[in-house]
């Protein structure tokens, strides 16, 4: 085999830079992994000869269309969608459609390259993809949104299939789009297959696919906390959010003992610090789902709690945190305060929430730190489950799938351990989980040769 010259780490982001200009939050990402992978790869010169991170960070595909759509005042609007295919090695394409103002085609493809590596770590036969549009289903009537999904799914159709690509929800993409989305798949191809995940249970959808995300997060957090000899009793939790991952998160939480703080939009955050058990966290999830109403009203409900506008959750003193709303919401100054506040544990219940700055405080202060691929995997584990079920032609029973998600999560867990474990016994996660994913995709690869 010849001999590949290996470029030092700066080289090999600024040639993402290049290739990739006005995409922070792709080369974010990128950047991100790189910086644990290279140390793991420096001696394996194979993965240098056939320029392995080099084709993972550069998709298989990015599909790009106008979606055009009629309001209910008869007037014509265009939005644009994408769909970016960033590995199949291991699998079809998987991953979330979001809809939402912030949706462009760097935050699409950093989500892929981060699905990539997530849905390596859960086992499962599932390459990594992301898709959705710049729409904002808020404020929306009900046969709006319809009739977007269904200008969205008439040009998506032709690029996915139940074993080709299979999308699922993510932020503004709940049951309801999915529901109108498989309906027109299911109308252009005449094919009932598995084609999303996310379904409704009356054709073909898979229990407890809504809480997996938030469960899966704190499994992972309840594992870490396990190898320090401690657990969620007692432990008082900060979590952003209010939306599915926030909710059910809290919901775990409180199961396991904890007692939860905050939860957060858009607008600010609530601090309750009698907690929020299950009896308010059904009253969000009532008025977010229902109403779809803000998490300022909280404090009408119960008066004790206060509510904070344009701030994050991160100044309250806490044990544990989960930020659980979207990227890049949790910068160095609010890692630097959770971590004077007494933090011990942090795990991402969004995708990347936590900025570089901030991952290198939590790294310094050597706390327990879980990143997004592999604390919030137990989504998309779901989702692989529920392909499996559709496969099958059949629906396996909740206890099944909680003991599976369960499973799924500790096996992540155990992966990140096996490449995180630093010679001193404290485990860097990030590393762990960047390096675990890395090599299950980069072996498949390099059993296909140069495609």
């Amino acid at each position: 085999m010849a001999i590949t010259d290996h470029v030092d780490l700066p080289t090999f982001i600024e040639g993402v830079q290049k290739r990739n200009p006005g995409q922070p939050e792709f080369v974010q990402a990128v950047q991100e992994v790189a910086q644990d992978i290279y140390d793991f790869i420096a001696d394996k010169e194979e993965y240098h000869h056939y320029q392995i991170l080099r084709r993972i960070a550069e998709p298989d595909r990015i599909v790009s269309f106008r979606v055009c759509w009629e309001d209910d005042n008869h007037n014509i609007r265009v939005q644009r969608g994408w769909r970016v295919q960033n590995n199949n090695a291991i699998g079809p394409y998987k991953g979330g459609i979001r809809f939402h103002p912030s949706v462009t085609e760097s935050v699409l493809k950093f989500l892929a390259f981060e699905q990539t590596f997530k849905n390596a770590l859960t086992g499962l036969p599932m390459g990594g993809g992301k898709g959705g549009a710049n729409f904002n289903p808020k404020g929306k009537s009900d046969h709006e949104v319809m009739r977007f999904c269904q200008s969205f799914m008439t040009e998506l159709y032709r690029h996915v299939g139940a074993d080709v690509d299979v999308p699922a929800g993510d932020i503004g993409v709940g049951g309801r789009e999915i529901g109108y989305m498989f309906g027109q798949y299911k109308r252009i191809t005449n094919q009932f297959t598995g084609v999303l995940t996310g379904k409704g249970l009356e054709y073909g959808g898979s229990l407890i696919r809504t809480e997996a995300t938030g469960y899966g997060a704190v499994y992972f957090l309840a594992a870490m906390l396990r190898g320090r000899g401690l657990n969620l009793e007692g432990r008082r939790a900060v979590i952003s959010g209010s939306g599915n991952v926030a909710t059910h998160a809290a919901e775990k939480v409180v199961q396991l003992g904890g007692k939860v703080l905050t939860l957060s939009d858009s607008e600010g955050f609530i601090h309750d610090p009698d907690g929020i058990d299950q009896e308010k966290i059904d009253w969000v999830k009532a008025h977010k789902t229902r109403r779809r109403g803000r998490i300022s009203k909280y404090v009408e409900a119960f008066p004790r709690a206060t509510f904070h506008p344009n701030l994050p959750p991160w100044g309250v003193p806490c044990d544990v945190a989960l930020p659980c709303a979207t990227q890049n919401e949790l910068l160095g100054m609010d890692a630097r305060a959770l971590v004077s506040n007494g933090c011990i544990a942090v795990a991402e219940g969004a995708n990347m929430p936590t900025n570089l700055e901030g991952v290198h405080v939590f790294k310094e202060a050597r706390i327990l730190f879980a990143p997004g691929k592999a604390a919030n995997a137990g989504g998309v584990a779901v989702s692989g489950l529920e392909m499996s079920q559709n496969s099958e032609r059949r629906a396996w029973k909740e206890a099944e799938l909680q003991q599976l998600l369960l499973d799924i999560m500790e096996g992540i867990h155990a992966r990140c351990l096996e490449h995180g474990r630093q010679p001193d016994g404290h485990v860097d996660y990030v590393k762990g989980a960047n390096i675990a994913g890395f090599k299950k995709v980069a072996d498949a690869m390099l059993a296909f040769g140069v495609v």
